[in-house]
């Protein structure tokens, strides 16, 4: 009978010294799962951030524009009237009368479609632009060097974020920017002006 009572201690030793193994190994299952539970729940609500903020901030940006567009509508043509000598929208038939009669030439580009620089890359930007050039020969020109204004241009939209274009001021300064890579191509004193006469950005 001692050995029976000695047999029992050691079968319940060899139980309980499983247990603390079986418990162990079922805390690390536990904490693992856990940790790539949070993972995945974290990853989802920071892309879900991303994306819902994303549009919210793209909506604004877009109403924004609108509203500065109609509420201030001269506030877009004073600087560049002074700095560009572009007319105010209101005084389109002037402004063309003014070209005219100085031997200036508006030459329209087709509608140039690019990819947007933001990190997710699901952006694109959509734009036609009216180019005013000094004279008939420099109009010529610029027909004969399309190439490579449409290269000059997609390299300079394509580098562009959202937030680069968003906001009234940074359209202003990509016409400025766009004037720049004109000139390049075509010389001095031959680009007046840039009129944007279609944007999208989506």
């Amino acid at each position: 009978m001692a050995k029976k009572a000695d047999a029992e201690p050691a079968d319940d030793l060899a139980i309980d010294g499983e247990a603390p193994k079986k418990s162990k190994k079922k805390l690390i299952i536990i904490i693992v799962i856990s940790v790539v539970l949070l993972a995945v729940l974290g990853a989802g609500g920071f892309f879900g951030y991303k994306w819902w903020m994303g549009k919210k901030a793209a909506a604004a940006g877009d109403n924004a524009t609108e509203q500065k567009a109609e509420a201030g509508g001269h506030g877009e043509a004073k600087p560049a009237e002074g700095g560009n000598g572009e007319a105010k929208p209101g005084e389109g038939g002037k402004g063309e009368k003014a070209a005219d009669a100085g031997g200036a030439e508006l030459v329209s580009l087709p509608p140039i479609l690019v990819n947007l620089a933001d990190p997710q890359g699901r952006r694109y930007l959509k734009l036609a632009l009216d180019i005013e050039v000094s004279s008939k020969s420099a109009s010529d020109e610029l027909t004969k060097n399309m190439p490579k204004i449409k290269d000059s241009l997609i390299l300079l939209l394509s580098s562009k974020t959202y937030d680069d274009l968003a906001s009234i001021e940074n359209k202003i300064l990509l016409k400025k920017e766009i004037v720049e890579r004109l000139t390049l191509v075509l010389g001095e004193q031959k680009v007046s002006r840039v009129y944007i006469t279609e944007i999208v950005i989506q």
